[in-house]
């Protein structure tokens, strides 16, 4: 690691985190100070302890005004499913056993400020055991709302990021809801912080946000400096700091292409995906929350190929009603008319889902392969239909589809099927509306289901390709594990031929077959997936433009005869060498 006493007198400094936010972006390091209060333990005479206890619930009192005005901040900036962070945090003040715990510190003597530190720092430790990283990740909520907290009692001002010159890129510890509210209102060039992972508030704010972000970063905010020079590549996910001339020159290049790739690629947006020989394909997206429609609309796509509705069971402490459901669904849906949009039934683990209510789901040693998705919804049925139930009800209101997670038999189908009929039968009798003849599909991504592809496309509507863990599956390989993550090959012959047989599967039965892992959205296979007969590519909103003008160069008959080529190599050097020698337009 490189040692942080002389970093100023080296250049070209390389960091390495998670890429939260693609872009790259070129600036000055603008410190912003973590709320690291020194705390003292304070002695407090039996006669001023309910002044303390007042003092403390008034500090409680503006945090949550403070939090409730982050609500209504992200609400109008970002939408409803963004501002739920906020109500996230408020839920972490209200909680009785931080007031509780907190109160019996103060009557034991001791200062309010201890109070807080001494319960926080209690549960942060705990979080530290939970092997989940969303949940472990929701331990760095709790210290934010308490520093919140603390800040009020110590009567400090809250810090703003007022003084943020138009080049100045973000570097901090971590990054609260309320600052990344800042930063869309100066608008920053880019942010890095120390701590955040994939699932971390942090990083989706900065997707919706297109703001370039690593995180992860471990101790950037004491390795950067005020003014310091630096580079944040949200494509890589590095951090370059005091980066050379040359360095800098280079970025500047690949930032104009960047810029320039994008502008170019606009005049394709709203044009067809169809091949130089008439061949026709739907390019849609894959959103979490209805805030990305109008980024979807943007970017060119045809309609909504995966909606993760699992992002509504997350940052909440209850399920989803069936009316929540049938809210947000309906939302998309006429915000998407008159295309389709593809509703993924909860893809959860019960890890998370224990967390709203279901405490008689242990702990499982590997919940990738445990009690998650399909499995979940057929061991809870009644969590289940009232998902279904808003689904259906939402149905009314545009051209929505229902796709079944993890299927790995054809029994789960029929028992999904069954539970749908149900709730069919619990509306018409409460005389509630919906698509009767809503078509019903099934992600692709166990490789048990790939094999029996052709009996699965018979009772279904359409299939579509989760390739993330088909491959990962397939091959054995965990992507994150650096050890192995090179043996995670989406061109690997097994790969392909799996992919084949469920997409002739699909056609024999009359079925279209789609793809929503990251795959789709991958240029590098574009012509590979046509050739293979793709109907539908679903991906990122901001990549539809670049597969677009890739579908549109080439020929249905080209990427066909380069897939037969493919399939005739035995070793991946040959593959290797296939793809070379092919010549994008």
């Amino acid at each position: 690691m490189t040692n942080i006493t002389d970093i100023s007198n080296k250049t070209n400094i390389i960091l390495n985190g998670v890429p939260a936010s693609a872009g790259v972006a070129i600036g000055k390091v603008f410190i912003l100070e973590d709320d690291d209060f020194i705390l003292i333990e304070k002695e407090i005479s039996v006669d001023k302890i309910q002044d303390e206890i007042v003092r403390f619930k008034e500090a409680i009192e503006k945090t949550r005004l403070e939090l409730q005005e982050n609500h209504a901040k992200l609400n109008d900036m970002l939408g409803e499913n963004y501002a739920k962070i906020a109500d996230a945090h408020l839920l972490i003040l209200n909680d009785p056993i931080i007031n509780k715990e907190s109160f019996e510190i103060i009557n034991n003597g001791n200062n309010a400020e201890y109070a807080i530190y001494k319960v926080v720092e209690k549960i942060s430790r705990s979080f530290d055991l939970i092997d989940d990283e969303y949940f472990r990740e929701r331990k760095h909520d709790i210290i934010d709302v308490a520093k919140k907290v603390i800040r009020h009692l110590l009567g400090k001002q809250k810090k703003t990021l007022a003084d943020l010159d138009a080049d100045s890129i973000v570097v901090a510890k971590n990054l609260t809801p309320s600052d990344t509210i800042a930063m869309r209102e100066v608008m920053v060039r880019g942010f890095a912080t120390d701590i955040g992972g994939r699932t971390s508030h942090t990083a989706l704010v900065a997707q919706s946000l297109e703001i370039p972000a690593v995180v992860g970063l471990k101790n950037i905010s004491i390795q950067a400096k005020q003014g310091m020079p630096i580079i944040v590549d949200g494509n890589q996910g590095i951090i370059i700091l005091n980066p050379s001339d040359e360095t800098i020159e280079n970025y500047k290049r690949e930032y104009e292409i960047q810029i320039s790739n994008q502008k170019y690629l606009e005049q394709f947006k709203d044009l067809t995906a169809t091949t130089l020989d008439g061949k026709d394909v739907t390019l849609a997206a894959n959103i979490e929350n209805p805030e990305e429609v109008r980024s979807v609309l943007k970017h060119g796509a045809s309609g909504v190929g995966l909606y993760r509705s699992e992002f509504m069971y997350l940052s909440r402490k209850t399920m989803p009603t069936e009316e929540e459901h049938y809210q947000n669904y309906s939302k998309v849906a006429k915000m998407m008319m008159p295309y389709e949009v593809i509703i993924r039934t909860i893809d959860l683990g019960g890890d998370k889902i224990s967390k709203l209510g279901l405490m008689d789901i242990g702990r499982e040693a590997n919940p990738f392969m445990g009690l998650r998705a399909i499995r979940l919804c057929l061991k809870y049925p009644e969590i289940f239909k009232v998902q279904l139930k808003g689904i259906l009800r939402a149905s009314m209101h545009g051209n929505i589809k229902i796709m079944y997670p993890m299927i790995s038999r054809v029994s789960e189908i029929k028992e999904a099927n069954e539970i749908l009929e149900q709730a069919k039968q619990e509306l018409r009798q409460e005389g509630k509306k919906f698509n009767e003849s809503i078509q019903v599909g099934v992600m692709i991504e166990v490789p048990s289901a790939a094999v029996i592809a052709d009996i699965i496309a018979k009772e279904v509507d359409f299939m579509s390709i989760g390739t993330n863990d088909l491959i990962q599956y397939t091959m054995a390989v965990d992507r994150i594990n650096e050890d192995v993550a090179h043996l995670y090959d989406p061109l690997h012959l097994a790969i392909l031929r799996l992919l084949k047989t469920i997409i002739d599967a699909g056609h024999a039965a009359g079925k279209e077959v789609g793809m929503c892992g990251e795959m789709a959205g991958d240029p590098t296979y574009s012509v590979v997936l046509l050739g293979l007969g793709l109907d539908e590519f679903s991906m990122s909103a901001a990549q539809i433009p670049k597969i677009k003008k890739i579908i549109r160069n080439v020929s249905k008959i080209e990427a066909k005869e380069l897939v037969d080529e493919l399939l005739k190599c035995s070793t991946v050097t040959e593959i290797s060498t296939v793809m070379k020698k092919f010549k994008y337009r």
